[in-house]
């Protein structure tokens, strides 16, 4: 932990890495609290939290980690503040691929499905949501894309100084290698990568199989002080503006706000 009144330690999930910065900028020129952030896969930091790091708030792409960490007496209980999407990128080799068929093309033994890594990365772990309610629809679909996913990336952290758009870049090196045709991930990175690149396309998943990633704050014991106006700030109408801003869905906006 920081320790010091006037600055505070942030762990937060790779997908947040867009967003953070301009929270950040914003909570230090209201209060001129410094904030330092680490982001890597939730599933990592929360072992090195378990391990003995000591941030001042975790912030996780789900509220499991945050909730294990509360239980083990390590943190608070975890507090939803923002809501992202999953959804499919897609190369265009992959023929007539849209929401309806998407299902039909992740089944094709001939297409190469990438994913993040569950367990350690939330991403995969809403991945596999994804396949367990596919199998809701099509009995043996679970045990089909379990066997082929490709856990492409959330298996380690990447390095300290990793540039913003670094977490996708391994995904745009496969899907345009042919490593993969397509991956799973969340809309607030994939939706960029796809406008960046001519050969990506797009596709939201069909209602049915709609999984809705929740992202969950914990405060770490024997924090900082300021780390709870951090997180009250993220919850804030500024805060929720920003997340809103960087492609996430608010959760504590006024209707119509």
């Amino acid at each position: 932990m920081t320790n010091a009144p006037d600055r505070i330690s942030v762990y937060a999930a790779g997908s947040l890495r867009v967003a953070l910065p301009a929270l950040a900028a914003a909570f230090t020129a209201a209060t001129g609290v410094a904030v330092d952030t680490r982001h890597g896969p939730a599933g990592l930091l929360r072992e090195r939290i378990k391990a003995g790091d000591r941030p001042d708030l975790f912030l996780s792409a789900d509220l499991g980690h945050p909730a294990r960490l509360a239980a083990a007496g390590l943190a608070g209980p975890p507090v939803l503040f923002a809501r992202n999407a999953m959804v499919a990128v897609v190369h265009r080799r992959v023929a007539a691929a849209g929401s309806a068929d998407l299902l039909d093309r992740m089944l094709d033994p001939a297409i190469r499905l990438g994913t993040s890594t569950p367990l350690k990365d939330p991403s995969g772990d809403y991945a596999w949501a994804i396949f367990r309610r596919a199998d809701r629809l099509r009995p043996g679909a679970f045990a089909t894309l379990d066997a082929k996913a490709l856990q492409l990336v959330g298996g380690a952290e990447p390095p300290p100084n990793a540039q913003a758009a670094a977490p996708y870049s391994p995904i745009a090196k496969a899907l345009a290698e042919g490593e993969a045709d397509i991956f799973l991930g969340y809309a607030t990175g994939l939706r960029p990568l796809a406008a960046a690149h001519a050969d990506l396309t797009i596709i939201d998943l069909p209602p049915e199989l709609v999984v809705g990633p929740e992202y969950g704050l914990t405060l770490l014991a024997g924090g900082v002080p300021a780390a709870a106006r951090f997180a009250l700030f993220l919850l804030s109408l500024d805060g929720q503006a920003l997340l809103r801003r960087a492609g996430f869905t608010p959760v504590a906006l006024a209707a119509g706000g």
